[in-house]
């Protein structure tokens, strides 16, 4: 299987290659939303190379109770959660049971923003062209809980950039983003990680750090 970037930030300077020569003179006012904690380094390289501003959209997966490693939906930024019905059915989960795990990953959503951000709150999405970055795709619940979320701002149009997915990914997410970016789609796709030499865990630091630096940007959109 080959090895297409060295680490995150390595992933995020190939992919704002792309990026740039993708962007149309539509693209008003972008804004780099990242997905941390993983997709925050690769983001960051685009927000630099474009010279934009960056942000996070954070989204938190919904864990099935017996087996919270096991996905049942995922909640975002903004009130959004998107559920899988067919593992909810197929385990019979409880609706209490599911209010309940919700209302955890909601305080728990809302402790990491706070993390993230301090005192400052959500850049404005209206208007604008979003870029949601992450370092690769999975399964796709947390992308889909963000680009929901992401939708209910009203932004112009919405970019979906991503270093890595599985063949065919982007057909699923037709109906939620204008524009889907991604350098590589591998058809014998097993694990993200695969794809990196580092592919370490990035800490609540590095992410705290790296949105500092571009916090300088300015954060309202253009004047009509």
């Amino acid at each position: 299987m080959p090895t297409y970037f060295e680490n995150r930030r390595d992933a995020g300077r190939q992919l704002a290659a792309m990026l740039g020569d993708s962007l149309t003179a539509e693209d008003k006012s972008p804004l780099v939303l990242a997905l941390p904690r993983g997709g925050v380094p690769v983001a960051y390289e685009i927000a630099c190379a474009l010279d934009a501003p960056l942000d996070v959209m954070v989204v938190r997966k919904l864990g099935v109770p017996q087996y919270p490693e096991l996905a049942m939906g995922a909640i975002a930024s903004g009130g959004v959660r998107t559920m899988n019905e067919a593992v909810v059915q197929d385990l019979g989960i409880d609706p209490q049971a599911v209010e309940t795990v919700d209302r955890h990953a909601r305080q728990a959503l809302e402790a990491r923003e706070r993390l993230y951000r301090g005192t400052r709150g959500a850049m404005p999405l209206r208007d604008r062209t979003i870029i949601v970055v992450d370092d690769g795709l999975a399964t796709g619940a947390s992308l889909r809980a963000a680009l929901q979320a992401v939708r209910a701002g009203r932004p112009a149009r919405v970019v979906v950039a991503l270093p890595v997915a599985p063949a065919g990914a982007r057909a699923d997410f037709a109906t939620l983003a204008d524009r889907f970016v991604c350098l590589h789609e591998p058809e014998d796709f097993l694990s993200v990680g695969e794809y990196y030499v580092d592919f370490a865990q990035t800490d609540d630091h590095t992410v705290r750090t790296l949105l500092s630096r571009r916090t300088a940007r300015a954060s309202e959109p253009p004047a009509h």
